[in-house]
């Protein structure tokens, strides 16, 4: 770019508007926690997506790309940014969840939040409104989760991301809270999907801006950062990078496989694919195909959620595995001395996932515990009515570079470059020819925002199997979904 010397200052406005926005990711260690969590993390996703359980105006400062402080809770449990929210502005950390696809925050008058919450004070913010009804009543909303469920009153204020704003912006100003659904310093939830999922019916944040041209491309990117292999991981981390309004070449090499949503009744709620292929131990396995194998991309999705016949199909082609029972029904063990090859295709290339992804830990007797698990135990039927069949999280996207594309609506993937770690393995035409490595590289750094790793390697791999110590926390289902209901996001 010229600098302003040389152009007009309208000429330099119009092209930092044209400029990507990225959005540096960080994130956390775990607290500690049972191996049992991650039946509860399951639960919540399968509640989020309909299945029983087991048990306005717009603005960009001009010339400026704002990198974001953002948790990574609980070693790649989920992956949280920052927003400002009202007048004067006043910044929360929230989910970043492309399975849903409201904003809420907790409010200062917020009842069983848990203590330590940062939450929202109303009357501090000169711009806020409350928004009514057809009565002229304040509306009140409850927002339905795996583990309970949120409440509150409908308002709009402005919100900041990154030097976009949407003013005004709706959101839920919760009042009311089932214990358990917020964690640390994050506030709330921001669902990253489209308005149709939303119980709000507000437009969201991200679609907001594409809809007033905001962006100089309608995408937002996403490379995520690995630690849940890393015994020396620090509370907080680098996560990543969120880059709105585009992609940062820097970050993948070769093409973005771009793939189009199924088609649902109502137009796109889920940023949903078809899932068209699963290798294990390099040889293909049978999976349901067509309407019954689409999949929701979901970033507040810790694992991966899919059908009973495609689960038990993966691990009957790993030797030595087993289907758990009671409070972990719906997750299979492996022996831990088995290094796990899983790609998955979405109507192209075949992209192999992380050995490191898939091991989430010991549970005894020389066992561990996979990372894909069943997302219909426990129910007697399966997804159907557009709903997915298949929630595909962070275990896959940390493997891939992953853009959101609004126009035509799609999802695509490109293999990770060195600078962002490196994938798993080289995607592949044909099933069952990629090869798994663990190399990783330090994160970028430089004037593009990106965070540095003070020495530390995000996809690197120790030499030793992830411990259930490690991966304390990782509540896989603060998948948060706004929609219906949360599932770690993760």
């Amino acid at each position: 770019m010229a600098s302003p010397l040389v152009l007009s200052l309208l000429a330099f406005v119009s092209l930092a508007l044209a400029d990507p926005l990225r959005i540096p990711l960080a994130r956390r260690t775990p607290r500690n926690a049972s191996i049992e969590r991650f039946a509860d993390a399951a639960d919540f996703v399968r509640l989020k997506y309909g299945l029983d359980a087991v048990q306005p105006k717009l603005q960009r400062r001009a010339g400026q790309t704002v990198g974001l402080p953002i948790i990574n809770q609980d070693q790649d449990s989920s992956y949280i940014g920052t927003i400002t929210v009202g007048t004067p502005g006043e910044q929360f950390n929230i989910v970043l969840d492309t399975g849903s696809s409201d904003l809420w925050l907790a409010s200062s008058d917020c009842l069983a939040c848990p203590r330590g919450t940062p939450e929202f004070n109303p009357s501090s913010s000169s711009s806020l409104q409350q928004v009514t009804g057809s009565t002229g009543q304040a509306q009140q909303l409850t927002i339905q989760y795996g583990s309970g469920s949120v409440a509150g009153m409908l308002v709009q204020d402005t919100v900041n991301m990154g030097g976009f704003t949407v003013n005004p912006q709706k959101f839920l100003l919760v009042e009311q809270m089932t214990s358990g659904l917020l964690d640390g310093d994050v506030s709330g939830i921001m669902g990253l999907a489209f308005q149709a999922l939303a119980t709000t019916q507000a437009t969201p944040f991200w679609q907001a801006l594409v809809n007033n041209n905001q962006f100089a491309s309608p995408e937002m990117a996403f490379w995520l950062t690995r630690f849940l292999d890393d015994n020396n991981a620090q509370q907080n981390e680098p996560g990543g990078e969120l880059t709105l309004g585009g992609t940062n070449s820097t970050l993948f090499t070769g093409d973005i496989e771009f793939q189009n949503l199924a088609t649902v009744p109502d137009g796109p709620t889920f940023w949903m694919l078809e899932v068209s292929g699963v290798t294990v131990q390099g040889s293909s396995v049978s999976i349901p195909t067509g309407n019954s194998a689409l999949a929701a991309i979901d970033t507040g999705t810790t694992l991966i959620g899919g059908p009973t016949n495609a689960v038990a199909a993966i691990f009957n082609a790993i030797p030595g595995s087993t289907a758990l029972t009671g409070q972990m029904a719906g997750f299979f063990s492996f022996p831990c001395s088995t290094t796990l090859s899983i790609s998955m295709a979405f109507g192209g290339q075949s992209w192999p996932i992380s050995d490191a992804d898939l091991n989430l830990g010991s549970v005894g007797n020389g066992q561990c515990l996979g990372g894909i698990f069943d997302l219909n135990a426990g129910s007697n039927v399966g997804s159907g009515n557009g709903n997915p069949d298949w929630v595909v999280g962070d275990t896959f996207l940390k493997n891939v570079y992953s853009v959101f594309r609004a126009s035509p609506p799609s999802v695509g993937f490109a293999q990770l470059s060195d600078t962002a770690g490196g994938s798993s393995g080289a995607p592949s035409g044909t099933p069952g020819s990629a090869t798994l490595s663990r190399t990783g590289a330090p994160l970028p750094t430089g004037s593009s925002g990106n965070p540095s790793s003070s020495g530390s390697s995000s996809n690197a791999a120790p030499p030793s199997l992830p411990s259930a110590s490690l991966l304390a926390g990782l509540f896989l289902t603060l998948c948060t979904g706004l929609a219906s209901s949360l599932a770690f996001f993760a």
